[in-house]
């Protein structure tokens, strides 16, 4: 079951790899899948398109305020200025890594607190 759990995290992180956000017609919502674009940063980016027009290429992001050269260092595997914006595949990545890390992490902090309240009950006090 580990090793079908690590596969399956291998392969959508893979599959993650793979999107590509065009910064000329991707929505708030698809800008928002970028790693360090939350909802100030990817209005930012809409604001300025809609000023200035298309990107010419991925550097003219610096000219979006509240974006530098470091961030579009980052970003620049998972950016296009053509072609269609495939964010589906992050999306589904993202669902993944949150459906196998929540039931993880949930279960078995409820485990031993139950088994604390057990062990702490004198087997005497239980029989009347």
């Amino acid at each position: 079951m580990k090793k079908w759990i690590i596969g399956l995290f291998a392969m959508l992180m893979s599959v993650a790899a793979l999107a590509a956000v065009n910064i000329n017609t991707a929505t708030q919502q698809e800008l928002e899948t970028l790693k360090g674009i939350g909802p100030v940063k990817a209005k930012a980016i809409i604001d300025y398109r809609a000023k200035n027009g298309p990107f010419k290429s991925q550097a003219d992001l610096v000219n979006v305020p509240g974006i530098g050269e470091k961030t579009v260092e980052k970003l620049k595997a998972d950016l296009a200025v053509s072609g269609s914006t495939n964010t589906a595949a992050a999306k589904v990545a993202a669902k993944g890594a949150t459906a196998t890390a929540a039931p993880a992490t949930a279960q078995p902090a409820a485990k031993p607190a139950k088994a604390a309240a057990n062990a702490a009950t004198p087997a005497a006090a239980k029989k009347p």
